[in-house]
């Protein structure tokens, strides 16, 4: 997750789509998009907003596999670049977060324990391990698929990347607070209602399933399933970060995008 400003910008007036958009980009994106405003009502309509960020991620992967594809690379090879540009695309971010998540978790200590360690620039052990499992099975996920073809391989690189920040709308509904003041937690917890989260996540569901129709009935229940899933395990891991931290960090954003994609691939790549 990108980092928040060290002070918030206001500007006068609500906030126009365009900057729930910059917000989106500026902040779970690597994209040269500038923030123009930082206010509650603006994080809002950029977490709603999440979802096209995901997808403009997800195209730019499926497309480089698609031309590592036609090039004669492999599906090995076009599964690793695919893998690539999402965390070329966050710099790094995400999964950065998710290795600091594994070692907070990892230390069993208590929560203030556990935040500072998370803050560290160094990985320990657990995030390593984590980084490394996690990495392994989304390439060798998005290869066996790749292998049936470019179009099964592109719509699940689509799905898991939509899922994964979608995963992040869900986790900034009031009731999920932030692990500690300041940071891109605590400018996004508790900022989308509860009703239009789950109206976008079952917005990126139909979608979803949409896509995968292409295939035929079975494809779009499976890709369904697939979305429903990756949000599952996003829920899953936000409930146990509450529950051990506290709340959110920017860190724990991170940790559900990775994880929400992650389950997304593996159960498209199973059926």
């Amino acid at each position: 997750m990108s980092e928040a400003p060290d002070s918030p910008t206001a500007a006068p007036g609500p906030p126009a789509r365009t900057d729930a958009l910059r917000f989106a980009f500026g902040t779970l994106t690597a994209l040269p998009v500038r923030v123009t405003r930082w206010d509650r009502e603006t994080a809002r309509g950029g977490m709603l907003c999440a979802p096209l960020a995901g997808l403009a991620v997800g195209a730019a992967a499926a497309a480089l596999g698609g031309a590592l594809l036609l090039l004669g690379g492999g599906p090995l090879l076009a599964a690793v670049g695919s893998a690539a540009v999402p965390a070329a695309l966050t710099r790094g971010l995400h999964l950065d977060g998710l290795a600091d998540t594994a070692d907070g978790l990892g230390s069993g200590r208590p929560a203030a324990d556990a935040l500072r360690i998370m803050k560290q620039s160094d990985i320990g052990p657990f995030g390593v391990i984590t980084l490394l499992f996690a990495l392994f099975a989304q390439v060798a996920a998005v290869s066996e698929l790749y292998a049936d073809g470019w179009a099964r391989g592109a719509t699940a690189v689509a799905v898991a990347a939509v899922t994964a920040r979608c995963a992040l709308t869900l986790a900034s509904r009031p009731g999920v607070p932030a692990a500690r003041p300041g940071g891109l937690g605590a400018a996004v917890a508790g900022t989308v209602p509860l009703r239009a989260a789950l109206l976008c996540a079952a917005l990126v569901t139909a979608l979803c399933a949409a896509a995968g129709a292409l295939s035929g009935p079975w494809g779009a229940l499976h890709t369904g399933v697939a979305a429903l899933t990756g949000l599952g395990t996003g829920e899953l891991v936000l409930r146990h970060c509450r529950r051990r931290f506290g709340g959110v960090t920017g860190d724990v954003f991170g940790a559900l995008a990775e994880s929400a994609g992650l389950a997304a691939l593996v159960v498209l790549a199973l059926g």
